[in-house]
């Protein structure tokens, strides 16, 4: 933990300080910015307040006094629930405002973790209750340079698994031996083992209108098999096995032929430029130091769809925070589901993912692409941006 970074800032927010308040390790974000050891039994509530000045206070029960013993600041031990608020209210008692994991109105669920009747416990002090999400974004989602070579590194690994894939279903439809879906994501699935990968779940691979439903995973049950004219979806996300990896996730397409069909490639192009204007907004912020919100991104790219014509087959948010998992806790780029008023901001990493999903038409189609921000606002991607749906059979 920057103790004097997260004052600097919360002095530049004005933000009287940042409480956190956790019990029975229900807070990951807490745990990961004060590098809480969360695999030790937590069976009472604890407080840790980082003021904008001054020294941090400690909360803690007398049965768990050594809670927060790692961190600095003076420590408090409470036994009673009314001792626990009496001493709470003093440590905040010259304090107007207070950031939390809270949301308005749960707008963005990654950072609405405290309670609601902590919440209210806090305003019954005159404290008002503001959101950490640019906090948490800052000093959960940043990225170091060395976290960024992992990432880096896990997405050379997983454009080769990428290109490998797509050679392999040649390989076996010019043999005859038309894959399923799942067998293929087998297949993706024994690469990344032998590169020494980390997944949760996932891949996806999906065939024509499977390629339509955005979280489809396939199964030996319902696979279909590819055969020649099949639109081929892959979308692959993975970190190097070891511990502070960052995920890598991208999305691809392919058409199981020599050539690409001009439907589907014109459909294609519309998601290509959707997304080239979401990075291009992005860069044009930084470049012109002008602060850049998650939701202005998700529009600058959701308006080129709906352009087109095809802005009620774009069912998603653009994209998402990329950290240690693969949907991070720092801003998203969507003003669909949430409306994202967090700022995009340098040292973090977020997907460009735009979709267009046709079911009725048997058809879907996704392109992705990682973006970062350095420290010193440079925005650049990591790895190849695919220009065309590629023909399979062509390789």
């Amino acid at each position: 933990m920057d103790l004097q970074a997260i004052q600097q800032e919360l002095q530049r927010a004005e933000i009287d300080g940042w409480l956190f308040y956790d019990f029975h390790n229900r807070d990951a974000i807490a745990a990961r910015v004060l590098h809480m050891d969360a695999s030790r039994f937590a069976s009472r509530r604890w407080y840790y307040f980082i003021p904008a000045h001054g020294r941090p206070q400690k909360l803690v029960h007398r049965i768990e006094p050594w809670r927060c013993d790692h961190l600095p600041g003076d420590k408090h031990i409470y036994l009673s629930w009314q001792e626990q608020q009496q001493k709470l209210e003093s440590i905040l008692k010259s304090c107007k405002t207070v950031a939390m994991q809270y949301s308005p109105n749960n707008a963005i669920p990654y950072v609405s973790i405290v309670d609601a009747g902590t919440v209210e416990l806090i305003r019954s002090f005159g404290v008002a209750v503001v959101s950490s999400g640019d906090l948490v974004g800052k000093f959960e989602a940043h990225l170091t340079d060395a976290d960024l070579r992992s990432h880096k590194e896990a997405g050379e690994i997983m454009h080769i698994v990428k290109n490998e894939t797509f050679k392999e279903i040649a390989k076996r439809i010019r043999a005859g031996k038309n894959p399923r879906e799942f067998e293929i994501q087998a297949f993706m699935h024994q690469l990344m083992r032998e590169n020494d990968m980390f997944w949760g779940d996932g891949p996806i691979v999906a065939v024509n209108e499977h390629a339509a439903d955005p979280h489809f995973e396939p199964t030996k049950e319902n696979s279909f098999e590819m055969k020649k004219g099949d639109l081929v979806l892959l979308d692959l996300w993975a970190k190097k096995n070891r511990p502070g990896s960052i995920f890598y996730d991208i999305t691809w397409m392919g058409y199981v032929g020599d050539t690409v069909p001009e439907k589907l490639e014109n459909i294609f192009q519309v998601a290509a430029r959707a997304r080239d204007a979401a990075l291009d907004f992005v860069r044009e912020r930084f470049v012109k130091n002008i602060p850049v919100h998650g939701w202005e991104v998700d529009d600058a790219c959701r308006q080129v769809i709906i352009d087109a014509g095809y802005g009620k087959y774009f069912t998603h948010r653009t994209g998402h925070n990329i950290g240690e998992e693969v949907h991070g806790n720092g801003v998203h780029i969507d003003n669909l589901e949430t409306k994202d008023e967090r700022l995009v901001l340098p040292g973090t990493c977020f997907s460009i993912e735009p979709g267009i999903y046709m079911p009725e038409e048997k058809i879907g189609f996704r392109t992705e692409i990682d973006v970062f921000v350095t420290d010193d606002g440079e925005v650049g991607v990591a790895g190849e941006i695919q220009k065309k749906i590629i023909p399979i059979l062509a390789l």
